[in-house]
């Protein structure tokens, strides 16, 4: 233990974490919850593979797929809101169980959906467990990890979440044509299982454990981590090295909106709302855009909506190799940039081919799916412990606002042609490009509670 800190104080714990190599037991941990977060993407995203079948068979109008696609989003805000506290109050663990296991259950009963009411309902409570997981688990695995290299172990975990979206479009492809819609909410029940056994796997985070004035259970789960470092490694652990002092404060609203938080809190949230209002509301619309304004058959528009998910997975693999090295403001202001060029340049060309929309949204999509997980990164590094979650499910409720109206106006707006839809979201792009460059605060290489006092 540190020699200037008691066992399962935050600045022992945190000497402690600091001086650990990565080891077999880190990737495990990944592995564990990637598992569920890989589940939250597909569930999230198998809406898109479903609504070119169910578009003619239920007769639905743009305004009501909109809506359809947006009422898992509402789940979203409120899983986000009510599982940040939940995270806060009661541990990281249970958040992640009860999140896991609701959005698991719902699936197989949206599967079970008769009608376009029902499906609208089900995917309402589905999306309260899809909103509460992934914003936990990214807390969970920050908190489990060291400054050094945290950009690439956190989103080399996050890359979990945009195969799960690549996976929901290939299966779907392969899925809903031969064994019908039902069977993409089946499959995404499968992490049900997972949840039973979850607590069992992996012990609560140390950190949340320290801050909460439980040492001798913070002390045992380091104790623990450090045992399977040990024995995964073969070499002893050096002793730790104090790292920073940091003061027993109560969580408050000062945590998000004082004078040290204000700024981050408004910058982030920004990043939050303007890469999901881009991305859900033209990544999830684009199989259907392809099927009814182009004119598509079936497994062509989702081979296409397939292209862009793979581009924008090999983006955020770049993304999770070099973003310790270029630093966030830099990397998403770029991003940003390089997306709102994209979607300009096709706003601007008179009726644009099918092939012209997935040119330009799979270069989009290859920016804007790097800032997606790297805000899942981004927004742990700006909190303090005592109030991280709650930062975070706070700043990830609005990417749920986002998805919720992103869908709804891409809906409205695609009767006056696409185009002015490409218009707006450059314009949003942009907006957050300039907002993040000269706002944003550089986390890369800095201890958590260095970063957040």
């Amino acid at each position: 233990m540190s020699s200037t800190a008691s066992a399962g104080s935050v600045d022992d714990v945190v000497a402690r974490i600091e001086r650990l190599p990565t080891s077999w037991w880190h990737v495990k941990t990944r592995i564990i919850v990637g598992v569920a977060t890989f589940f939250d993407a597909f569930d999230a995203l198998a809406i898109a593979t479903v609504l070119p079948v169910l578009v003619p068979l239920w007769k639905l109008a743009p305004q009501q797929i909109g809506l359809l696609i947006s009422a898992g989003f509402l789940g979203q805000l409120i899983g986000a809101m009510l599982f940040g506290w939940i995270g806060e109050r009661f541990g990281r663990m249970p958040a992640m169980i009860w999140s896991i296991a609701l959005f698991a259950v719902m699936s197989l009963i949206c599967g079970l959906a008769w009608d376009y009411n029902s499906l609208l309902v089900f995917r309402v409570i589905q999306g309260i467990g899809l909103g509460g997981e992934v914003p936990i688990a990214a807390v969970y695995i920050s908190e489990l990890t060291r400054a050094r290299h945290r950009g690439r172990f956190v989103l080399l975990y996050e890359l979990v979440f945009p195969i799960g979206l690549t996976a929901a479009s290939l299966l779907g492809l392969w899925v809903v044509p031969n064994f019908g819609w039902q069977w993409m909410f089946y499959i995404g029940a499968l992490p049900a299982l997972l949840a039973l056994v979850l607590r069992v796997l992996l012990p609560e985070s140390p950190r949340w454990l320290a801050v909460h004035h439980r040492p001798a259970e913070a002390d045992r789960a380091l104790s623990l981590i450090e045992a399977e470092t040990q024995k995964s490694t073969g070499q002893p652990l050096p002793q730790p090295q104090p790292v920073t002092a940091t003061s027993d404060r109560r969580a408050s609203l000062s945590d998000l909106f004082g004078e040290v938080y204000l700024r981050r809190t408004l910058v982030v949230w920004v990043i939050w709302f303007s890469a999901y209002f881009v991305n859900y509301g033209l990544a999830i619309w684009l199989p259907t855009i392809y099927r009814t304004v182009f004119k598509l058959p079936l497994d062509v528009s989702l081979r296409y909506g397939l292209i862009t998910q793979a581009v924008g997975l090999l983006g955020t693999l770049i993304c999770a190799l070099t973003i310790d090295y270029v630093g966030r403001r830099i990397w998403f202001a770029i991003a940003f940039a390089c997306a709102a060029v994209s979607l300009a340049l096709l706003s601007l060309t008179a009726s644009p081919t099918a092939e012209q929309v997935l040119m330009h949204m799979s270069f989009a999509y290859f920016f804007v799916s790097t800032i997606n997980i790297g805000v899942y990164l981004y927004t742990p590094e700006l909190y303090p412990t005592r109030t991280r979650a709650l930062g975070v499910g706070t700043a990830t409720a609005w990417l749920r606002f986002a998805s919720i109206i992103g869908p709804i106006a891409v809906g409205s707006m695609i009767a006056g042609g696409i185009s002015s839809v490409f218009l707006w979201f450059s314009v949003v792009a942009a907006m957050a490009a300039i907002i993040t460059a000269a706002f944003a605060v550089e986390t890369k290489g800095r201890v958590l509670e260095e970063v957040s006092p």
